[in-house]
């Protein structure tokens, strides 16, 4: 298994996922297993059949986070030095060519990606495109909804 990108906030909020899974809804959908069981015949009972559904998700999603916690690659951009060059975990001041409207995005991993906070995914398109550029220079975001241009500002690592 290749390494996953995370930042040190990214790797804690995993951690604080799998710790309220084990400890939290766990146990909750093993008392709710318990309660649909007590209630007799378990081949036309529906509570029953949820909390099994529920326990399968959560024990498919601990397993998820551990692979991910045991397969990541912890990154602090406040330690990063990449010459003003866009990497994983820097934060960049775009200005869009057509509107002149400015954003500012911070590269970080999947699970951690969150539009509505300015955090996009290493695999989006924005980012892909912006990986390995510096300030001053322009990229082409081909996205779904077709060509965009934004000139980089400014590179940061915070």
């Amino acid at each position: 298994m290749s390494t996953i990108p995370l930042t040190r906030r990214g790797s804690e909020k995993l951690k604080e996922e799998l710790h309220r899974l084990k400890t939290v809804e766990r146990h909750a959908v093993i008392q709710a297993i318990a309660e649909a069981r007590a209630q007799g015949d378990l081949s036309e009972n529906a509570e029953y059949e949820a909390a099994k559904d529920k326990q399968g998700f959560i024990e498919g999603r601990i397993l998820e986070i551990e692979g991910k916690l045991a397969a990541a690659q912890i990154i602090d951009p406040a330690t990063l030095d990449a010459d003003g060059r866009v990497v994983f975990g820097s934060t960049v001041d775009l200005e869009d060519e057509a509107s002149g409207s400015r954003v500012t995005y911070q590269i970080v991993g999947d699970d951690e990606a969150d539009l509505k906070l300015g955090l996009i995914s290493i695999s989006s398109p924005i980012a892909r495109a912006l990986i390995g550029r510096s300030a001053g220079d322009v990229a082409e975001v081909r996205a779904p909804g077709g060509v965009k241009t934004y000139e980089i500002i400014e590179v940061r690592y915070v």
